[in-house]
This record gives structure tokens, C-alpha cells and sequence, in this order.
């Protein structure tokens, strides 16, 4: 049954909105945790060490920091698969162009494959940078978030990468948070309207509260 769904149209859109659900939530986690470095290189880098400390004593040291990974890493899998596998399947559907021209889509619609691509990349990147310091600028101190980000945000790439990566974040999440609604079932004529602000809401705010990051550190609010 499982390979049923799968292999179906609909049970990829429903994973594809499933895992972009998912991720959604972390990233309004995420945000606000990242909004604390506002308040000082303390208060960062106690939150960064509550995470790895969370449930304990049941859970031991880390552990939930790691199921949270666990869980990310397979929505990510998860939505990228079924984003290329319903991409190529849609190509397929369509060898030929069009005879008439389709209505101009929005801007967020049509970038969405370049915009999951700039993501994908941005990830592994984020990862290399913050997490393992494989290609930190600065000396990467294990320990100190707080004085690792401001780092990255101290040379002019850090911050044009991460600003665009938000920059596509935002048309990314503006688009795929209606689609999803409109794939679980929750859209309808009377809540279109409702749901799309919700989507453009969320874009706005999320967009705003990660490129805030950089930008203090650019101005010097944190430092």
C-alpha cells in the first residue's frame, strides 16, 4: 500500500507537503532561537547548549538534538525526492511546448525548482560552516556560537550567501505553505484568501527574522 501511495501523484504532492510542513515548523523554531543572539554572546550560547541538553535526564546528552536532526535530514530527503520525481514526471507529461502560452505564473511559482536547489546548497554550506567548521572563516570555536556567526557575518560572502539563500527561503515558503494546504485538503473557496496571506505572513517574517542576523552584525548592533 505504501508503495501504492508512493508511486502515485498525489501521495508525492502529500509528502512533499507533509515534509515541507515539517521543515516550516523548525524554521520558526529556528528563527526565534536565532533572534537570542540579540541579547548577548551569554544568552546565545546558553540557548545553543540547552539544545543539547534537552529532555534530559531521561534523554541522554544530545540525543534530542539528534532525533531533531534525524527528523529534518529524512524531510529533506523526502521532499526533494518527490519535488524531482513530480518535476521529471511533469516533463514527461509534456514533451512538447505548449501551443498557447500559459498565464504568467507569479515569480515565486516559477523559481520554485531554482529556489529548493539554492536551498539544497545553502544547507550543506550552513552545515560546513556553523555545525563543523569545515569552511568557517575566523578559526572555528566549538562552544561558542556566538562569536562563530558573528565570523561568518563579518566577510562579505557569509552574508551575500545567506541573504539570498533567505531571499529564495521567503518565495519558497510563500508558494509551497499555500500548495500544501491546497494538497491536504485544507483549501477551499471561502479560505484561499485566508491562506495565502498566511503564506505571505510567514515568508515576511521568517525572511526578516533570519536576514536580521547579518545585518546587526554588518551594523555592529551585535559584535
Amino acid at each position: 500500500m505504501a508503495r501504492t501511495v508512493w508511486d502515485s501523484t498525489v501521495g508525492k504532492k502529500t509528502v512533499m507537503a507533509v515534509s515541507g510542513l515539517i521543515m516550516l515548523a523548525y524554521l520558526v523554531v529556528h528563527m526565534i532561537g536565532n533572534l537570542k543572539i540579540f541579547f548577548g554572546a551569554g544568552e546565545f550560547n546558553h540557548y545553543a547548549h540547552w539544545l543539547r541538553t534537552v529532555g534530559e535526564p531521561f534523554m541522554h546528552y544530545e540525543w534530542t538534538l539528534w532525533l531533531v536532526r534525524i527528523v529534518l535530514v529524512v524531510a529533506v530527503v523526502a521532499h526533494a525526492t518527490s519535488a524531482y520525481q513530480l518535476s521529471r514526471r511533469d516533463i514527461r507529461a509534456r514533451p512538447s511546448k505548449y501551443v498557447h502560452k500559459k498565464p504568467r505564473a507569479s515569480y515565486a511559482t516559477r523559481t520554485m525548482r531554482w529556489g529548493g536547489i539554492i536551498l539544497g546548497l545553502f544547507i550543506v554550506w550552513h552545515i560546513l560552516d556553523l555545525t563543523t567548521g569545515t569552511v568557517h572563516s575566523g578559526g572555528f570555536q566549538e562552544g561558542h556560537p556566538y562569536q562563530n556567526v558573528v565570523d561568518t557575518f563579518s566577510t562579505w560572502y557569509g552574508n551575500v550567501i545567506y541573504i539570498v539563500a533567505m531571499l529564495a527561503l521567503g518565495l519558497h515558503i510563500r508558494h509551497g505553505f499555500w500548495s500544501a494546504a491546497q494538497t491536504l485538503g485544507a483549501g477551499s473557496r471561502t479560505r484561499d484568501r485566508a491562506l495565502k496571506a498566511t503564506a505571505d505572513i510567514l515568508a515576511l517574517l521568517l525572511t526578516v527574522g533570519f536576514i536580521a542576523v547579518p545585518v546587526g552584525v554588518m551594523t555592529g548592533l551585535v559584535s
